[in-house]
């Protein structure tokens, strides 16, 4: 915060787990303006604007209605945040609420259920955020929405059909998102041997869906061991594949044709980048550098440190042509993010985490290809308590790179968009009268 009136967040009714790298892109930087999105009061999703030239902030507006989120004294579900995406004619679409769906929604051929739906809704008119209406198009079975866009404006909706037993499908829109074609499955979920104190369990997985060079996208993955009776978050090993959505074939990285879905033994076999043994993973995210090759960060510890919040240490590898380089750093924090990647030597990781007891949203670069980091521009300091991040902003321009959520108890946060300048500052009596919108 600077001088009296001006903030430096745009809004505090972010509700809980407001924003994740997981639900992406949770905003866009489209003609002049800055898009973003969350999760508000009850689990419905929020768009603000912010106009550059100007300086002004609009919204945030309610955009939809989730199921989720209605039952009074029920624990917030958090896995229906928005992705957002604006198609070539300047629709803003969000697709949010689900954890699954229910069986009230019919049969889940592809997976299992738990709660909450998938909806998808678009502006009403192009870069008006201020209206909105639900467009009927997509699987009620669905949770994690993350859209990838092609530079033809073909539109890719990757996501979890369901809830953990649940492959991981794409459908496809070549009409700017007004219809999708039927989903296809790309990892499967099956059975896997069981022990005698857990004697079923399921391969499962979590994965991230992005853009790499010319016409690929590319994922990264980690691998879910998926227990009953007693469940836990266990996750191992880090993978990684592409697709040519010209052919519409999936490859490993080094161009052997998969078959898919992808089952947990062809993974294994074929696209695995580390094998993490008895350590837990938290799936990262990954971006392709000048040459096409990639580039992965995630997050790696002991199973109680992750299950409960604890440290994480990042991991960070690329591929030199030839081989998985991994990075030997010790320097890097405990943190989240996203990452940055120009050429096969230089990326920039900006990651949320603590350093020496500080909250704060850092760059940290490597030049060498990873073998060091140097810590770079803090572009914020949060409260001690520590904040979450988005992944980067789908075409971010340099002064609003991330959207960033406090972490605290309470259930309604402070929420920033931060880039090289730092937060982006709004009038207070802006935000104290959202409730106007």
């Amino acid at each position: 915060m600077q001088d009296q009136g001006v903030v430096d967040y745009f809004t505090d009714n972010g509700l809980s787990n407001t924003v994740k790298t997981m639900q992406h892109p949770a905003g866009e930087y489209y003609k002049g303006v800055t898009y973003v999105s969350y999760q508000g009061p009850l689990e419905d999703p929020y768009v603000a604007a912010y106009r550059h030239v100007t300086g002004e902030w609009l919204g945030p507006f309610k955009a939809g209605i989730s199921t989720l989120g209605k039952t009074p004294g029920k624990k917030i579900d958090n896995h229906g945040k928005p992705a957002m995406m604006i198609d070539d004619l300047g629709y803003i679409h969000l697709i949010f609420g689900g954890h699954g769906g229910l069986p009230e929604h019919g049969v889940n051929t592809l997976g299992n259920t738990h709660g909450g739906r998938q909806i998808h809704v678009v502006t009403k008119n192009p870069q008006d955020i201020s209206s909105w209406e639900v467009l009927d198009n997509i699987s009620p079975f669905g949770t994690y929405s993350q859209f990838v866009k092609m530079d033809n404006g073909d539109i890719y909706y990757f996501y979890r059909h369901g809830a953990h037993r649940s492959n991981w499908v794409y459908q496809k829109s070549t009409d700017n998102g007004r219809t999708f074609a039927p989903p296809v499955s790309v990892l499967k979920t099956k059975p896997t041997t069981g022990t005698k104190e857990q004697p079923d369990i399921h391969d499962a997985w979590y994965a991230w869906f992005t853009k790499g060079q010319g016409n690929d996208i590319i994922v990264t993955y980690n691998y879910h061991v998926c227990k009953e009776p007693i469940h836990d978050g266990e996750r191992h090993n880090s993978y990684y594949m592409e697709m040519d959505t010209d052919n519409k074939e999936w490859s490993n990285v080094k161009g052997e044709k998969l078959t898919t879905p992808v089952t947990k033994e062809l993974a294994d076999k074929k696209t695995l980048v580390a094998n993490t043994k008895d350590l837990w993973t938290v799936r990262g995210t990954v971006r392709a550098d000048d040459e096409g090759n990639p580039h992965i960060i995630f997050y790696m510890g002991e199973h109680l440190g992750l299950r409960h919040g604890g440290p994480k240490q990042v991991n960070y590898y690329r591929w030199t042509g030839e081989k998985w380089f991994t990075a030997e750093s010790t320097d890097l924090p405990v943190a989240t993010g996203d990452i940055l990647v120009s050429s096969p030597d230089e990326a920039r990781l900006l990651l949320a985490g603590k350093k020496d007891g500080n909250s704060e949203l850092t760059w940290w670069n490597t030049i060498d290809g990873g073998k060091n980091f140097k810590k770079g521009e803090v572009l914020y300091n949060g409260e001690k308590n520590g904040m979450t991040t988005s992944a980067i902003l789908r075409n971010a321009h340099p002064n609003a790179r991330v959207i960033v959520s406090e972490k605290h108890k309470g259930d309604f946060k402070k929420m920033y968009l931060i880039g090289d300048n730092g937060p982006i500052k709004r009038l207070k009596v802006e935000a104290d009268q959202l409730e106007e919108y």
